[in-house]
């Protein structure tokens, strides 16, 4: 059988760098699983439409905090009390954000006057080591 290369790189063909950030906020801002990304500063950037839907939102809390935006964290007592500083730092996409490593857990949360139970999976996302966000995907408990 005969063998054949093929090289691009003596084409001198330009390949467009991607921004991995900017494609995940595409991405989720489109896709059918609820997921969320948040940026360095802890700000939403993108939500999927099943994720507005999923927690009762008129829309996408962009350009909100995580801390302190249209969704309210709050735990697990019978009340639902407001989390302390130390316990929303230790929820999956901030510790994911913090950690630069996957986080998972159950968090509380409040909108659009209603409570929701939800698995949180996070994964940090950036390049070279510099993470510049977050991305975590929900599932209803």
């Amino acid at each position: 059988m005969p063998h054949v290369e093929l090289s691009l790189t003596d084409l001198g063909l330009v390949v467009p760098q991607r921004d991995p950030f900017a494609c995940w906020v595409a991405a989720v801002a489109n896709a059918v699983e609820p997921s969320l990304v948040i940026d360095q500063n802890e700000t939403v950037v993108a939500m999927s439409p099943s994720c507005v839907t999923m927690l009762g939102l008129p829309a996408a809390p962009i350009g909100g905090s995580l801390r302190d935006g249209a969704v309210r964290l709050i735990d697990f007592s019978s009340p639902g009390g407001a989390l302390t500083a130390a316990e929303v730092d230790k929820i999956p996409p901030l510790l994911s954000l913090k950690s630069g490593r996957l986080a998972r857990g159950l968090i509380r949360v409040e909108c659009a006057g209603s409570v929701y139970t939800l698995d949180a999976i996070a994964t940090p996302i950036g390049e070279q080591g510099a993470v510049v966000g977050s991305l975590t995907f929900f599932s209803a408990v």
